[in-house]
């Protein structure tokens, strides 16, 4: 008797991403890369692949697929849509074309907007442990004047600690500079504190005669 562990996952169960490897392995030419579909793609799929899925997770998967990134980029870049021999199957509409433009577009100020999001909260709690290390308040007074509940105090001071031990190892890391000027032009090659001006008479050498 077969266990149940081993009998293939019902319809149901079937995830987006399962569906999609399968699709690369029926149709290697148009899902293998990032390639714009053909319209009405599903109806083919379900033409030369009856009853291999359902329309509910064909459509989540090709959901899936039209709005990821790399998907928006190569029909941000494309002329034509492909089938499913990976042949050109009629041409993109600019329209199309656009909208995915506006959507990366989107995407893009929105990481930006992330990014800089993640500096300032960084940077907040740098500012809240060096608060916190030199003040004489009580913790309570500290929480209130800073605006923190107090029971999230510990857990942000913790995370600044570890994010300033990672700019401690970060700044370690990077190679010294050599042969950088210094802010009056020279340059530091030497020992610290010792410039090398050339050889201009009175700096060290003797002129010759």
């Amino acid at each position: 008797m077969t266990s149940p562990s081993a009998l293939p996952p019902v319809a149901s169960e079937i995830t987006p991403a399962a569906v999609m490897q399968q699709l690369k392995s029926l149709f290697p030419a148009l899902f293998s890369a990032a390639k714009p579909l053909k319209l009405r793609i599903q109806a083919d799929i379900q033409e030369r692949a009856p009853g291999q899925f359902t329309k509910q997770q064909l459509s989540a998967a090709l959901r899936r697929l039209t709005g990821s990134t790399a998907y928006l980029i190569a029909l941000s870049k494309a002329t034509h849509r492909y089938d499913l021999e990976g042949a050109a199957a009629g041409e993109l509409a600019e329209e199309h074309r656009q909208a995915a433009l506006t959507e990366l577009a989107r995407r893009r100020a929105l990481q930006q907007e992330r990014r800089e999001q993640e500096v300032q909260q960084r940077r907040d709690r740098a500012a809240l442990l060096r608060a916190f290390e030199t003040t004489t308040l009580t913790r309570a007074n500290f929480c209130a004047l800073k605006g923190v509940a107090e029971p999230e105090l510990d857990a942000l001071l913790e995370q600044a600690r570890q994010e300033a031990e990672e700019d401690r190892v970060a700044r370690a890391s990077q190679p010294l500079g050599h042969g950088k000027p210094d802010h009056r032009g020279a340059r530091r090659d030497g020992p610290r504190g010792v410039r090398n001006v050339g050889n201009k008479p009175g700096s060290g050498q003797k002129r010759q005669p």
